[in-house]
């Protein structure tokens, strides 16, 4: 079948693994805009997502469940995609979600919604810890496409510049509550 001198990259060279890919969102807000996501990437990327925190961990210690967060969740994956809408920016677990995120010293692409929110500056609002790692060179933002290629390089630059580990901000107090 194969001859002596074939190596294991040449057998399975043909092979491509997925990346897997951990994607933060406010699930009650933004689950349509998940579902598509997946739709559209399922096929490129292994996506992994929380499944709703606030049924899987039963605890308030942010300690506690940003650990659990990263063991279950962000270990294993190279990049976590925030799925940023109106309303993202007021979510404690998405902001303990980013805060394991730079702990791992993963990728970290923020993913604009159409229903995020546009500020009179011009600026849009996305959760706080997300913000000060793309204005450090840190992190990495795109609006929302469901272009494979686009995405493709966005992930391919959110993970070149996680290279320079020196730019990681994590330095703000975890939320302890959700915003209303």
């Amino acid at each position: 079948m194969y001859g002596q001198n074939s190596s294991w990259q040449d057998i399975l060279g043909g092979l491509s693994v997925k990346r897997k890919v951990f994607v933060s969102y406010h699930h009650d807000n933004d689950q349509v805009w998940y579902n598509e996501f997946s739709r559209v990437f399922a096929s490129t990327y292994e996506l992994i997502s929380d499944n709703s925190l606030d049924r899987r961990i039963d605890s308030e210690d942010p300690e506690y469940v940003e650990r659990r967060i990263r063991e279950n969740h962000i270990k294993g994956s190279s990049i976590t995609i925030v799925l940023c809408g109106s309303e993202t920016w007021k979510r404690k677990y998405i902001d303990w979600e980013i805060c394991g995120t730079l702990y791992c010293k993963h990728a970290l692409l923020g993913i604009l919604l159409p229903t995020a929110i546009i500020l009179p500056d011009n600026t849009v609002q996305t959760p706080n810890r997300l913000a000060t790692n793309f204005h450090t060179g840190y992190a990495h933002w795109i609006r929302w496409t469901n272009n494979p290629a686009e995405l493709k390089v966005a992930i391919e630059k959110a993970e070149a510049m996680a290279k320079d580990a020196f730019r990681i901000n994590n330095s703000l107090p975890k939320m302890k509550r959700n915003l209303s």
